[in-house]
């Protein structure tokens, strides 16, 4: 396994790819512009310039990740030779379902299909390709270059033969993979998601602040992240995303979305993604302000 395709070249699309490239596999990457891959190639090289920084890898090496990485924007054309196809499109579940039929119909047979989803059935993404079989989830971390952890999803059709050979191929990224089964949120998410949301609703029933919550889950709890920061980084419209899937796969309102969730993903708050969430984001600064809402 060796030519690595990487459908989307956002958050998590240029980290996967800067991933595989720097530990020499040839990664195409593909986006639906050419000024998102740009975008991404920029990304790239900036967060290879930290590594450079910290002494973690030096200038050739860096040079060499890059010059691993060929761009596309057509699926087709991309994803033509690639050994495993890694899909890091937006968490939609009816955008995966089309783009794993296309890839289905447009890649090598033998290709094995991973997709990145944080809760999207691997079991119904697969079935809309002519070999379920060889479907499965890569769920990497944020950052991914990063963070260790990758949840690999077996769905219900996935063969041992296939998840072996993801498991071996995260361990050759430096990843400790888990192997866990197809259900909704996986484990993951099935774990962290309840937490964030009763956070929030902690908030909403003015049970304490903002900072309050946060500072008893990271000195209390010893998370290095509290759980409301957390949700500004993940996105706060992922996560609503991530508790409808847990709320409908499992019918259980322990996992219905708290409303001042919802309302600030209708309203535009969605995080660091958009500058103001549970705090406020302002480019260039590291101090944590909370957000007026809720100062």
């Amino acid at each position: 396994m060796k030519n690595i395709t990487v459908i989307g070249s956002g958050t998590m699309g240029n980290g996967i790819a800067h991933t595989f490239a720097q530990n020499g596999f040839n990664v195409s990457l593909v986006d639906i512009s050419d000024a998102a891959l740009q975008k991404a190639l920029q990304t790239i090289a900036g967060n290879l310039d930290r590594q450079i920084k910290k002494g973690a890898i030096d200038d050739a090496a860096k040079t060499t990740t890059l010059s691993n990485i060929k761009t596309y924007t057509d699926v087709s054309e991309g994803a033509a030779n690639a050994d495993l196809v890694v899909e890091a499109a937006t968490e939609n579940k009816e955008i995966k379902l089309k783009l794993f039929k296309q890839l289905s119909e447009v890649c090598q047979p033998r290709v094995i299909l991973a997709s990145n989803t944080s809760s999207i059935s691997i079991t119904e993404i697969a079935a809309t390709t002519s070999n379920p079989s060889n479907v499965i989830g890569m769920h990497f971390m944020n950052p991914v270059p990063v963070m260790k952890l990758v949840e690999v999803i077996r769905g219900y059709a996935t063969t041992n033969e296939v998840t072996n050979t993801i498991m071996e191929l995260s361990r050759q990224l430096g990843k400790d993979p888990v192997e866990v089964n197809d259900y909704p949120g996986f484990v993951a998410n099935r774990i962290l998601m309840p937490m964030i949301n009763e956070a929030i609703y902690t908030v909403f029933e003015g049970v304490a602040g903002v900072h309050e919550i946060d500072t008893v889950m990271k000195l209390g709890m010893a998370h290095p992240m509290g759980p409301l920061q957390l949700a500004d980084f993940i996105g706060l419209d992922v996560c609503l995303a991530i508790l409808k899937v847990l709320h409908n796969g499992f019918g259980n309102p322990k996992y219905a979305p708290c409303p001042l969730l919802v309302n600030m993903v209708m309203a535009g708050h969605l995080g660091v993604k958009s500058g103001s969430g549970f705090y406020k984001y302002t480019a260039g600064s590291k101090d944590l302000v909370v957000a007026d809402k809720f100062a």
